[in-house]
């Protein structure tokens, strides 16, 4: 029996493991325990199936599913401020002055107009992003996933018409026009969160 672990907080399902099940229909048993409803998937469930699908970590996992690169610099991160002497001394404020060295290369890059040099560059403005979430993850207030969950809300409220279905283009004025009131509706909840 091949054993799927899936992370409850972000659950990502293996190709390998999704081409089985959807694409050959091969069956699936499930951990008792498991927090999601696959059936609503598509997937078929079985007491005697080749699979068996869980969220408990203590579980094997026999699925070879290569990560994706964002996945894996966040995985490169975690070990680097986990092993690292220097990383692991280091704090938000601390990093400041590479943040703003790594977003001035990167503005300089813009202006050179070379797309390798900018996706360098871009790359070490990531880095500082990964690092300032893995140090909130290590203090238990927040990680990486936290932190583009808030980038696709932030979205959701400032340009709507991204997640309402529609399609076609939308003017400049328009974008601008929800931006602002997403902005200041933003506004108006936090002010009313800090009461």
């Amino acid at each position: 029996m091949r054993v799927v672990v899936v992370d409850p907080k972000h659950p990502v399902l293996p190709v390998s493991f999704l081409e089985a099940v959807l694409g050959r229909g091969e069956p699936v048993s499930i951990d008792p325990d498991f927090p999601f409803d696959i059936e609503k998937w598509g997937i078929k469930t079985s007491t005697s199936a080749s699979w068996f699908i869980t969220a408990k970590p203590q579980s094997t996992l026999l699925i070879d599913a290569p990560l994706n690169p964002l996945h894996e610099a966040v995985g490169v991160m975690r070990a680097a401020v986990g092993r690292g002497e220097w990383e692991r001394t280091q704090t938000h404020e601390s990093l400041i002055p590479y943040l703003e060295e790594e977003s001035q290369e990167f503005i300089e890059a813009i202006h050179g107009g070379d797309d390798e040099h900018m996706k360098s560059e871009l790359g070490d403005v990531l880095l500082q992003v990964l690092f300032h979430a893995e140090i909130a993850a290590r203090q238990g207030r927040f990680d990486i996933f936290d932190v583009a969950a808030s980038f696709v809300a932030k979205m959701q409220s400032r340009s709507p018409y991204l997640f309402d279905g529609s399609t076609g283009i939308v003017d400049t004025d328009e974008q601008q026009r929800l931006w602002a009131q997403g902005k200041a509706q933003e506004k108006l909840s936090s002010e009313k969160g800090r009461r």
